[in-house]
């Protein structure tokens, strides 16, 4: 998956070049580090570029780090903030973190301090990452139907066995053989106490599986449908479709367009 990308922005030169040389130092050129020496040229970026962590001073000509978090807000990005100053001022440090900066560090940096806020800010920008991905791919029809604690046994039972055999060729009679009921009966009670068909509730666990494999792997469709449960591509991608509005290379390109 892409590269993470960290933006430091100061203007004095030789502190932003200070900090941008340890980090890629101390992670091995693990991150791609970039530059800005004011909040317009930051802004720029962050309009072309998806940032995961910013670093910036508070105290710069014309516009403030401060600002620049401000006018950040209004903007679909949401990077992770470490904010940087040769001032300890309680107002400064106080407004940081009421704009949602995760650390506060006093110049001149010690090495080891920028790289713990860095790898907490990572650390942070990766749970995002999970929280934005669940949300993008959950179908909120199956938490609904999984949260509910009324059902008949055997329901509760051909769930579970869907739940963890929904990658394998499933069919209503060997689910029902698998929880000792007949398929008529389990069709039956599907319908009564789920609102949904056995077809219907296979296919959104297939879907759903799907839609995480598009966003958190680089497999490709057809070995995303094999995952999922699918024999061919061709009626995956159908049923995506129906489900979904889009193609699953529509819906990873989407998607992406917003990570």
């Amino acid at each position: 998956m892409n590269e993470k990308v960290i933006l430091v922005v100061d203007d004095e030169p030789r502190s932003r070049q200070g900090i941008k040389k340890t980090i890629e130092r101390s992670t091995e050129h693990h991150y791609q580090v970039i530059t800005a020496e004011n909040a317009e040229e930051a802004l720029n970026l962050i309009n072309h570029e998806k940032i995961h962590v910013l670093i910036t001073d508070i105290r710069m000509p014309e516009v403030s780090g401060l600002e620049l978090l401000k006018q950040l807000k209004k903007k679909a990005q949401d990077p992770v903030v470490i904010v940087i100053s040769a001032y300890s001022e309680f107002e400064y440090a106080h407004e940081a973190l009421e704009l949602g900066v995760v650390n506060y560090l006093l110049k001149p940096i010690a090495k080891e301090k920028l790289m713990e806020a860095i790898e907490k800010a990572m650390d942070i920008d990766k749970q995002r990452e999970k929280t934005d991905i669940f949300n993008k791919i959950v179908d909120d029809k199956l938490i609904e139907m999984q949260q509910l604690s009324k059902y008949n046994r055997g329901v509760k039972e051909a769930m579970d066995y869907i739940d963890q055999h929904f990658n394998q060729e499933l069919t209503l009679k060997e689910v029902a053989s698998q929880v000792h009921l007949n398929a008529s009966y389990l069709s039956a009670l599907f319908k009564e106490e789920l609102e949904v068909t056995f077809s219907e509730y296979l296919t959104r666990k297939r879907i759903q599986e799907a839609k995480r494999l598009l966003l958190s792997t680089d497999l490709t469709v057809s070995e995303i449908a094999e995952q999922s449960g699918y024999q061919t591509s061709k009626y995956f991608i159908k049923l995506f479709k129906q489900f979904e509005s889009t193609t699953p290379n529509g819906f990873r390109k989407m998607n992406e367009s917003d990570s």
